[in-house]
C-alpha cells in the first residue's frame, strides 16, 4: 500500500469516526431536547479548539452480540481545547453508542485525559449522559469506575474538576460527579442516583418517578449534590465557561484578573439603610454583596440549597473573591447543619484555589432543635470553623449585625485567624441577644419586681449599651475597626491588595482530620 492509499484510509477512518453510528439514537437524543456529546463540546469550547483524543479506539470485548458493534472511539468523546483562550480537557459520555455505558476503553480514554489535565495543570470537565457500567464487560467495566474516582481523588485541589450531568447518572457513575468541585444538572433530561426507581420499589415497596428520585429539585435543593440547575444543555454549558472565568487553571496559579468598569474608591450610600432599625426584622444578603463587588456581579453557588447562608464568586477591583454571608431572610441566618457543610466545603476550594474569602457576618446563633442535635449539628458545625480555621488565603470579615455566641466565633473570627475584621456601627458581639442574656442574668431580680416587663426592658437597654455593640470588641482587638456601610467596598479593596503577597505556612503533617 502506497502512502497516499494508508493516508486515504487514515482520512476514511477520521471521517468515520466523527458520524454517528446510529442516526436514530441521534434523532431520539435531539427528540428529548438533548444535544449529542460532539454537538455539547462544539458550544462549550471555543471554535476550532477540539483536538480530540482516542478517536480510533474500539473496544475489545467479546460475546453477547457486542463484538459485531465496535463503533470508533466507543461510547465517549475526549480531548482538550480552550475556553476564552485557556486550555481545558473535557470528556462527553455519548449515549447514542452503547447507551453511554462505560467499558474499557471508554474508561482508558477518559483516564487519559485526566492524566494529562492533572499532568498539565488545566481544568478538567465531563459532560455526563451514561447508563452506567457495560454489563457484557463485567468487573472489567467497574475496575474503569474505580480508575477513574481514584483520579478524581488525585486531582482534588489540584484542579478545578466541574461535572455537568445532562442524561442519566446512576449507579457507581454518581461518584464521580460528587467528588468534583462543582455538579451542573439540566432540568428534566438530567437524574442522579445510586438505585433507580424500580430497584427502589422492590426491596421496599416505594414508589418514585425518576424526576422526584434524582431530579434537579432532588439534588438541587434537598441533597445538595447539585450546585448549579441550569433549563437546557446549552444553557449549562455556557455556565461552565461564566464559572471558569473565576477559577485559576490549578492550584499553583491565580485565578484570572479583569479590569473592572468599577471604581474601586465607589461608595454606595444604600448601604447605610439596608440594616432595619429592628434587630429583628431581615434584609436580604444577597442585595448587600452585589452593592458591594465590581459591577454588582455575584455568582451564587447552591443557591437553591441551605439558603440561610449564601456563598458564591465574585470580583474586588477585578480580582476573584469568595463570598460567604448569613441570610438573614432565611431562618433569621442562623446556621444549621446544611448551612455549615454548604459553606465548609466552599471555603475548603476557595482555600484549595488560591481564591481570597471575604464573610459577611450576621448570625444569631445556631438553628436550635432536637433534629439537629440528634443528626449531629455538633459535628457538622465543626467543619465550618475547621474550614475557615484551616484555611490560609487572605481572609477578610465584615460584621453588619448580629454575631452571638459560638456562631460568631465560627464565622472567621480573629480567633480563627482572620486576617482583617471590620464591624459596622449596627453590628451587635456578644455571647446572646440582650434579651436572652437578661433573662438568664437578671430572671431572679425581674420576677421580684413590681413592673416586671418595664424592669426587663430596663435591663434590655442597659445590656445593649454595655455589651451589644462593636466598639467592646475592638477594645480588645478582636475588631480592627468600627466602619461605615458605605466604606467596605474601597475597605476590603485596600485589605486585599495588602493581603495579596500573604504567606502563612502550616504544621508538618499529611493531612489533618476534619470531622467528616
Amino acid at each position: 500500500m502506497s502512502t497516499d492509499e494508508k493516508i486515504e484510509r487514515l482520512r476514511g477512518m477520521r471521517e468515520k469516526s466523527l458520524e454517528p453510528d446510529n442516526q436514530r439514537a441521534v434523532e431520539r437524543q435531539h427528540d428529548l431536547g438533548k444535544l449529542t456529546a460532539r454537538e455539547r463540546i462544539e458550544l462549550l469550547l471555543d471554535k476550532g479548539s477540539f483536538q480530540e483524543t482516542g478517536a480510533l479506539m474500539r473496544h475489545q470485548a467479546q460475546g453477547f452480540g457486542i463484538e459485531n458493534k465496535r463503533p470508533l472511539g466507543d461510547a465517549v468523546v475526549t480531548g482538550w481545547g480552550t475556553i476564552d483562550g485557556k486550555t481545558v480537557f473535557v470528556f462527553a459520555e455519548d449515549f447514542t453508542n452503547f447507551g453511554g455505558s462505560l467499558g474499557e476503553i471508554v474508561a482508558d480514554k477518559i483516564t487519559k485525559v485526566m492524566d494529562l489535565a492533572m499532568n498539565t495543570g488545566a481544568p478538567l470537565i465531563a459532560l455526563k449522559d451514561s447508563g452506567g457500567a457495560r454489563i457484557q464487560e463485567g468487573v472489567v467495566a467497574l475496575d474503569g469506575y474505580g480508575r477513574i474516582f481514584e483520579r478524581n481523588v488525585r486531582a482534588s485541589g489540584v484542579i478545578p474538576q466541574i461535572s455537568v450531568i445532562m442524561g442519566p447518572c446512576a449507579g457507581g457513575a454518581v461518584y464521580s460527579p460528587a467528588i468534583t468541585d462543582f455538579v451542573y444538572q439540566v432540568e428534566n433530561t438530567a437524574h442522579l442516583f445510586i438505585t433507580g426507581p424500580d430497584v427502589i420499589k422492590a426491596v421496599t415497596g416505594e414508589e418514585v418517578s425518576f424526576e422526584d428520585l434524582g431530579g434537579v429539585h432532588a439534588h438541587g435543593s434537598m441533597s445538595g449534590v447539585t450546585h448549579f440547575v441550569s433549563n437546557t444543555d446549552q444553557e449549562a454549558l455556557e455556565e461552565v465557561r461564566y464559572i471558569l472565568s473565576f477559577l485559576p487553571p490549578n492550584n499553583m496559579e491565580v485565578a484570572p484578573y479583569f479590569t473592572p468598569m468599577d471604581r474601586p474608591d465607589r461608595m454606595d450610600e444604600g448601604l447605610t439603610t439596608i440594616i432595619p432599625d429592628s434587630p429583628n426584622q431581615p434584609y436580604d444578603v444577597v442585595g448587600l454583596i452585589e452593592m458591594i463587588v465590581d459591577d454588582s456581579e455575584f455568582y451564587q453557588i447552591h443557591s437553591h440549597y441551605a439558603q440561610n447562608i449564601v456563598v458564591g464568586l465574585a470580583r474586588l477591583d477585578g480580582h476573584a473573591v469568595g463570598i460567604i454571608g448569613n441570610q438573614p431572610s432565611v431562618l433569621a441566618g442562623t446556621l444549621d447543619i446544611n448551612a455549615s457543610v454548604k459553606a465548609a466545603r466552599f471555603i475548603r476550594f476557595c482555600d484549595a484555589f488560591n481564591i481570597p474569602l471575604v464573610s459577611f457576618v450576621d448570625v444569631p446563633g445556631f438553628l436550635p432543635g432536637v433534629d439537629q442535635e440528634h443528626n449531629g449539628i455538633i459535628r457538622h458545625g465543626a467543619k465550618l470553623m475547621y474550614s475557615y480555621a484551616e484555611a490560609t488565603v487572605p481572609k477578610l470579615t465584615v460584621i453588619t449585625r448580629k454575631a452571638y455566641g459560638g456562631a460568631y466565633v465560627v464565622m472567621n473570627s480573629r480567633a480563627l485567624r482572620a486576617d482583617v475584621v471590620y464591624a459596622w456601627p449596627t453590628a451587635e458581639i456578644a455571647v446572646m441577644g440582650a434579651q436572652g442574656a437578661v433573662n438568664v442574668i437578671h430572671r431572679r431580680e425581674i420576677a421580684a419586681s413590681d413592673a416586671p416587663e418595664d424592669r426587663q426592658t430596663e435591663l434590655i437597654e442597659e445590656y445593649e449599651e454595655r455589651f451589644n455593640h462593636p466598639y467592646l470588641a475592638a477594645e480588645r482587638g478582636l475588631v480592627d475597626e468600627v466602619i461605615e456601610p458605605r466604606e467596605t467596598r474601597p475597605l476590603l479593596i485596600q485589605a486585599l491588595e495588602m493581603l495579596r503577597n500573604k504567606r502563612e505556612g502550616t504544621p508538618p503533617r499529611k493531612h489533618g482530620n476534619i470531622p467528616l
